[in-house]
């Protein structure tokens, strides 16, 4: 099968550019476009995969030839160790008979958890919550709804976390327990994102267009949600068209999910099922993400002085994903203040968060990559992310 490298360069050819030339159509370095037509660069993020597919004219699966190498590192490994575990099957048995009310109400107190990135803190629950609600459905198969929105939330947990088999494996498990079709839809959803974080663009797409189909409502009559369900769908399309240099389509699909949030009136952010947070500042917020895949750091500025990032929000993930993208924005914009004060902000709020984002790490370097010597904020942050300089 053939290296993307190997891919970038057949095509390079096929249209008469040279590496310079196209290093200038894509805004991709030359040196990065060598080393990956080489073989020695193999891990570039799929936004630079999709610069090259725009400049090339051709859609960024066809430069595509494995899944995004984006895994999670050691540290990040060893953490979730005992959450693998529980997942397969192998924590053991719990020292008495779980009950449905236990279960349930332990993990209505983790939710704080959940919201604040409190990863750490996740890793120790976990075990015993999934050892637990297996051993309930052994006895209680109703209790096969309950176990499918733990399973979802741990598949989110690990998708974030980049440990994408376990997150696969998390994702599906769910889905066979979900209880109805909204259930259903919002595991999905997050197996949609799954995909994308591997590069799986085609298969998103797909996934997500067939079930936006499933569930579309009758906006007049639709509950939030309904609504949310339908507006994710949408979304998740979006995306995938937007990285695969498809921006009618990923027009077209945001255009609907403006509708739905419309519909909405509000954003809706349910206490109960955080992940089904849906509205208008969610879209605001994905559109702008569009907008940064197509290179269009000018208007990310323009979209995010409209889009607050305080007060009732959506999930804290898509808040730090739109505060990723502004700041990109500003370092592209050449306002490296503005960037790495937003890095920082991120840190605060989010410590456990953006330490497992690769993003954060690109942003960063091209901030001290224009400097010739670093603050000690700059370095102290570089070593907080794992930044290798």
């Amino acid at each position: 099968m053939a290296t993307i490298g190997e891919r970038v360069l057949s095509v390079r050819k096929r249209r008469g550019l040279s590496q310079a030339e196209l290093a200038a159509l894509s805004g991709v370095s030359a040196s990065l476009i060598r080393k990956l037509e080489q073989g020695s660069r193999k891990d570039v993020r799929l936004e630079t995969v999709r610069k090259l597919a725009v400049a090339l004219r051709v859609p960024t699966t066809s430069l595509i030839s494995e899944r995004d190498s984006d895994q999670a590192d050691e540290a990040t490994v060893d953490l979730w160790g005992a959450v693998r575990q529980a997942l397969h099957g192998v924590a053991g048995l719990p020292d008495e008979p779980p009950t449905m009310e236990g279960v349930r109400s332990v993990l209505a107190a983790s939710m704080p958890l959940w919201k604040n990135d409190h990863y750490s803190e996740l890793a120790a629950v976990l075990p015993p919550l999934l050892r637990d609600a297996d051993a309930l459905v052994d006895v209680d198969r109703s209790a096969r709804g309950l176990r499918s929105r733990l399973l979802h939330l741990t598949g989110w947990l690990l998708t974030q976390t980049r440990q994408y088999e376990a997150a696969e494996t998390a994702l599906r498990r769910g889905l066979d327990d979900a209880d109805n079709p909204l259930e259903a839809a919002a595991i999905v959803n997050t197996h949609c994102w799954l995909l994308l974080r591997q590069g799986e663009l085609e298969q998103t797409r797909q996934m997500a267009s067939r079930w936006a189909d499933d569930v579309e409502p009758r906006v007049s009559r639709a509950t939030p949600n309904e609504l949310s369900a339908w507006g994710w769908m949408l979304l998740r399309t979006s995306a995938a068209a937007a990285r695969d240099n498809r921006p009618g389509e990923a027009e077209d699909a945001i255009r609907l999910a403006r509708a739905a949030a419309v519909a909405m009136g509000r954003e809706m952010a349910p206490a109960e099922d955080f992940l089904r947070t849906f509205g208008p500042v969610t879209v605001a917020m994905k559109r702008a993400e569009n907008a940064m895949i197509e290179d269009r750091p000018d208007k990310v500025l323009q979209l995010s002085q409209h889009i607050p990032t305080a007060g009732l929000l959506p999930t804290s993930n898509n808040r730090n994903r739109h505060m990723l993208d502004v700041a990109d924005a500003h370092r592209r914009s050449r306002e490296y203040g503005e960037a790495f004060e937003i890095l920082q902000q991120i840190r605060r709020d989010s410590p456990e968060w953006i330490v497992n984002q690769r993003y954060a790490r690109d942003i960063l370097q091209g901030i001290i990559g224009k400097r010739r010597t670093l603050t000690a904020d700059m370095r102290d942050m570089a070593d907080f992310v794992r930044l290798e300089y």
